[in-house]
């Protein structure tokens, strides 16, 4: 059974709401993620793969020294599908995960150049 495919006007509506950093280009949702260098570009590379391979749908990845793009895409379905979406607002969740703003026990990197990897929205 074929997934359900949405429209340029749906998928830009989706983004809006839910995930208001990716945008629509060329067939794919994509994020661009600012880090503060090679270490930050790997990590991110890393947490992006792990949550990918567990959920079984794999993005397209570029990346340089200080910045990684991901692209998402339901080949099979070729267009953006639920799938697209829910591994968007994971990753999301993950590479800006900020343990210091949660509250709890940890307390996340420390506000100084010296240890930062990712540049926060």
């Amino acid at each position: 059974m074929a997934e359900r495919s949405y429209s340029d006007a749906e998928v830009m509506a989706r983004l809006r709401q839910e995930l208001p950093h990716w945008s629509l280009e060329g067939g794919f949702i994509c994020r661009k993620y600012e880090t503060a260098g090679w270490k930050g570009t790997l990590m991110v590379i890393n947490a992006v793969g792990h949550l990918a391979e567990a959920a079984w749908h794999h993005p397209e990845i570029a990346a340089s020294y200080a910045w990684v793009e991901v692209r998402l895409q339901n080949h099979s379905a070729k267009g953006i599908t639920d799938k697209d979406f829910e591994l968007a607002k994971k990753i999301e969740e993950v590479v800006q995960w900020r343990p210091s703003k949660a509250g709890g026990a940890l307390e996340g990197t420390p506000v100084d150049e010296r240890f930062a990897y990712i540049k926060y929205d």
